[in-house]
């Protein structure tokens, strides 16, 4: 749309108020709104300012005046207000020098698609999240000096086969089997219906809903593939709508990685692929059916991999599911059909249009902006430098014996592990200045001091259990 489009479709749609946000450093979307009168075509050029300053891992108190623009491609009206609003995703720039702000996440993704076109090797990367996540009805937790407890829980919970419910009626998922199971044993059905139907109300192309392995209401939701910065808006939209959804029905939804011991966590698989015009570059006459360019693309992934965790399992809790012995893609290696390594090439469809590469390491709990820009600058690292990925791993990598384990490297056993592969190893996502060296630093610095190192410092229950009698 052009800024007069915008405001036509707002007049269209009776809005309101205008709800302006943006996201961001560690992935969340942040807003403030106004009338609509203050809305006018020249809003799209001189934008709005804000303080900087109390937004996570941005400004100085000294420097916080900054402004955002808004996209007026982005332009959609809120399912959840009460007062028809428009919604108008923004872009950060610095109010004295009018440049684009280099810590903003969507920011990154834009030069991410810049610099793939500036290679001559492709036009639009595409991408296709498949994000798991967990519905539950209840919530607690909190920590202090001489405390620490989290309790979490849902009517599919197996452990509450035994609980008085008034009546119970059973139909529990068992750990592990909640794959696929139809009602009553999954409960959610129509709740994940409601939240497929939003997200197409506000232009996500949805491809299915399905209970997913754990108990206790883990789903999943995928979204039709679309190029990196579509993407990356449709990801926040979806994580909003689907907690507002839950939220209005009187559950709760979580995107961590692994909330629950003993039970599958939440991945992200993530579908990638590159095309130059009409033609898919993954598809050719080589392994399974991939061209020599998307075995350099997986090269670069595999070998840059450690250092990508930081952005695509960027908590802490993203290594409670990177475990190796468990149904994890930690092994980095590549492999058809096979889904335990980190990367597999689908097989569903012969058709060259629908060959790509499936990256199932990632979760999230990341940024989708600055992940899948990390994505793409390691496949292209990959092509650019013709990196050899070696040999598939056609085997069950969960049930090799460790003398031949041992030869396959594993990706980052923690959230610090992630952060120090990324302080050696960024050179290439630095190209086209895609990522600054600024944005590394401040990442790196933000995630050891408010998640990392607080984590590390603070005792865990479970040594209770393990050492208070010693």
């Amino acid at each position: 749309m052009t800024p007069k489009e915008v405001l036509e479709f707002a007049k269209k749609n009776g809005a309101k108020m205008v709800d302006l946000r943006f996201t961001d450093f560690p992935g969340i979307w942040q807003n403030f709104t106004v009338p609509i009168e203050e809305l006018t075509e020249e809003s799209f050029e001189a934008g709005y300012g804000f303080d900087g300053s109390s937004i996570r891992g941005w400004q100085e108190i000294h420097e916080s005046d900054m402004i955002i623009i808004p996209d007026p491609n982005t332009a959609v009206m809120d399912p959840f207000y009460e007062v028809p609003t428009l919604v108008l995703l923004c872009n950060v720039f610095d109010p004295i020098t009018k440049e684009p702000y280099s810590r903003d996440p969507r920011y990154v993704a834009q030069k991410a698609e810049e610099y793939l076109k500036s290679t001559g090797i492709g036009d639009v990367a595409f991408f296709g999240p498949e994000p798991e996540f967990f519905i539950f009805d209840d919530i607690r937790y909190d920590s202090g000096t001489n405390f620490s407890f989290y309790f979490v829980d849902s009517i599919e919970g197996t452990w509450n086969t035994g609980r008085e419910e008034c009546p119970n009626l059973g139909y529990k998922p068992r750990p592990k089997e909640g794959y696929f199971p139809v009602p009553p044993t999954d409960k959610l059905h129509d709740l994940r219906t409601e939240m497929v139907m939003v997200l197409q109300q506000v232009g996500i192309k949805i491809e299915c809903q399905h209970h997913e392995v754990a108990t206790a209401g883990q789903a999943e939701i995928d979204m039709r593939f679309a190029p990196l910065l579509k993407m990356g808006d449709q990801l926040m939209w979806y994580k909003y709508v689907i907690k507002n959804v839950a939220y209005k029905h009187g559950k709760t939804v979580t995107f961590m990685p692994k909330p629950l011991f003993g039970d599958n966590g939440s991945g992200m698989h993530t579908h990638m692929s590159i095309w130059k015009g009409d033609t898919p570059l993954f598809a050719g006459d080589r392994y399974a059916g991939l061209s020599e360019t998307a075995l350099y693309a997986i090269g670069g992934i595999l070998k840059h991999c450690k250092a990508v965790c930081a952005f695509t399992n960027p908590t802490t809790n993203s290594y409670k599911r990177l475990t190796p012995g468990f149904e994890a893609p930690v092994n980095l290696c590549y492999s058809s059909r096979n889904r335990s390594a980190a990367i597999r090439i689908p097989m569903y469809s012969p058709s060259p249009k629908a060959k790509r590469i499936e990256f199932r390491t990632p979760d999230p709990s990341c940024n989708g902006y600055l992940a899948f820009a990390a994505m793409l600058m390691a496949a292209l690292d990959g092509i650019e430098n013709r990196i050899d990925p070696g040999e598939p791993m056609d085997k069950d990598l969960y049930s090799l014996p460790p003398e031949e384990l041992k030869d396959i490297p594993t990706t980052p056993a923690t959230l610090e592990e992630a952060l120090q592969a990324l302080e050696e190893d960024h050179e290439f996502l630095m190209k086209g200045d895609v990522f600054t060296e600024d944005l590394i630093r401040k990442w790196i610095e933000y995630k050891r001091e408010n998640e990392a190192d607080q984590v590390r410092l603070r005792p865990h229950p479970y040594e209770f259990y393990l050492y208070f009698d010693i």
